[in-house]
């Protein structure tokens, strides 16, 4: 009688799971989705540069060559110091000596020579205040720089540019899932997704002039620099 019990409860039991079991069987629909990539630019004037300068020297001796350029540099710094540069925007970008080799005459068997030495130092130098750009660069020539190159020019804080070319970005997506739900019949229903990604400032081609630039100092031309944004959504869709 107690087998009997036992085995009326476990078939009970295991009817009332059955519905349970069946309904757990049952995929969950997966409803359509719309992904949609949306890009956003923004752009402003750069309020910075970066430069590079520095001076070679050449001698017969090693020594000589040191000499005059360490003495050339000493002043070339002095000199962006002067000009308002703070020395955290000053750094050491290059150093060199190097032997200077005589050329050996045509079907000649003789091996180069040493004929001197050649002394190169070279300073990144950043400046904060694009204004007095034109006449620094003029000054460091008259200081004694014979080698100036690699101007570049950015943006001290692209925060503010980032976060409107995501933005831009972020409508730009919403754009284009309206345009294609309205197009295919569906509607958006909800955001399931987005990922995304910025750049770093780079110059734009368009050219602006700097102003405030006296007639005698080097001309500067710092032009636009421009943040692009992309930002990847997906929808979940329904029919209309």
């Amino acid at each position: 009688m107690k087998f009997m019990r036992a085995t009326l409860c476990a078939t009970a039991l295991l009817a009332s799971l059955s519905p349970l079991a069946a309904q757990e069987a049952v995929p969950s629909v997966r409803r359509p989705t719309l992904t949609v990539t949306g890009e956003g630019t923004a752009r402003a004037a750069p309020d910075m540069a970066t430069f590079s300068t520095g001076v070679v020297s050449e001698a017969k001796t090693a020594r000589e060559a040191l000499d005059a350029n360490s003495r050339s540099v000493t002043g070339l710094v002095e000199a962006i110091k002067s000009a308002g540069v703070e020395p955290r925007d000053i750094v050491t970008s290059g150093f060199s000596v190097q032997p200077q080799y005589t050329v050996p005459k045509k079907d000649s068997n003789e091996p180069p020579r040493i004929a001197g030495y050649e002394v190169r130092n070279a300073v990144t130098v950043r400046v904060r205040k694009l204004d007095g750009l034109g006449d620094l660069l003029d000054k460091i020539v008259t200081s004694g720089s014979n080698q100036i190159g690699g101007i570049s020019f950015d943006i001290a804080d692209p925060s503010t540019l980032q976060e409107a070319a995501r933005v831009a970005a972020v409508k730009d997506a919403r754009h284009q899932a309206e345009v294609i739900a309205e197009a295919g019949g569906v509607r958006l229903v909800r955001v399931l997704a987005i990922s995304g990604e910025g750049a770093a400032p780079r110059p734009m081609m368009r050219m602006m002039a700097m102003p405030a630039a006296k007639a005698d100092s080097v001309p500067i031309e710092a032009g636009e620099s421009e943040i692009n944004a992309n930002i990847t959504i997906t929808y979940e869709i329904e029919p209309r």
